[in-house]
């Protein structure tokens, strides 16, 4: 009960501080990732972008403050205007500015799940609630499995559904011809990854994920994590191995009978602890995810 209501405590907490955050603080960084493809920090999920002669393609938009700031980031490469946008997922720091650049015309794009969530009330567990965007911040145009778009006759943008993943509704979005892959948040840099078991997110389903990833790049790839650096095959192909051992290790105790508070005992995860649970992912969190996730 006292760890129930701690982690109530600590995510009231964090609701408040992001309600009364200065936004005017965050800095938008650009960093060019290949020819023509940058990824853009701030606050928020990485975004992507690809400059064509069409105008730009985006993938993800953080928050609906940082709008403005993104744009005027984005003017510093190109004077094109962003023509169309591909949502990764549903999660506000991903989809956040869909509102403000949709009445721009902006042309929206996502896996059918992302409408579904975006256009519905989501509970997320710990008594938070999602309310339903507003029409222009939910996608235009959405796809069930994969779809390919071409920036111009030669050079397609490949978007491809990953089954519940992070959530039910991820995608990665591929540039063949650059050899880049945005991966989203099935992509954690350097941390333990959020699995979103309300959205439909489990621990089988982002292992498999990474595997379909790993199949698809080489190692020359330039890996665009939903949050983190810049990565490449060998990250993630570590990145996996871990997730794949702590699965196994939960789901050998959860097997012998374990519950969730003994496991959560055990140290299984204390050889990474320190790299990566000190982001916004820790060591129970990861425990509780993989153990809840499994059958």
């Amino acid at each position: 009960m006292k760890k129930y209501i701690l982690t109530i405590f600590i995510a009231t907490i964090a609701i408040t501080l992001q309600a009364q955050r200065d936004w005017s603080k965050v800095e938008i960084t650009v960093e060019k990732a290949a020819e023509n493809i940058y990824v853009l920090k701030g606050s928020g999920g990485n975004i992507g972008i690809a400059v064509s002669e069409n105008g730009v393609y985006m993938i993800d938009d953080q928050f609906e403050q940082l709008t403005d700031k993104i744009l005027a980031a984005i003017a510093t490469v190109t004077d094109q205007p962003v023509r169309f946008l591909v949502n990764t997922h549903w999660h506000g720091d991903h989809t956040g500015g869909n509102e403000n650049l949709g009445n721009k015309g902006t042309i929206i794009i996502a896996h059918e799940n992302v409408r579904k969530r975006m256009s519905t009330k989501q509970f997320r567990g710990m008594g938070r609630i999602v309310e339903p965007s507003p029409p222009a911040a939910l996608p235009q145009i959405t796809f069930s499995d994969d779809m390919t778009i071409y920036l111009d006759s030669i050079t397609p943008m490949m978007v491809i559904h990953v089954h519940d993943a992070h959530t039910d509704g991820d995608s990665f979005v591929y540039f063949p011809k650059q050899n880049v892959l945005h991966m989203g948040d099935t992509f954690f840099g350097g941390n333990y990854p959020f699995i979103d078991l309300n959205s439909g997110g489990s621990i089988d389903g982002l292992i498999t994920a990474i595997n379909k990833a790993l199949f698809i790049v080489n190692e020359k790839t330039i890996i665009i994590p939903g949050h983190g650096n810049l990565s490449n095959r060998q990250e993630l192909k570590t990145y996996r191995n871990v997730l794949a051992d702590i699965r196994e290790r939960v789901k050998t105790a959860k097997s012998d009978g374990k519950t969730l508070e003994e496991v959560k005992e055990m140290g299984l995860t204390k050889e990474w602890d320190e790299t990566r649970g000190q982001g916004f992912i820790n060591a129970e969190k990861i425990i509780e995810f993989v153990y809840n996730s499994l059958p």
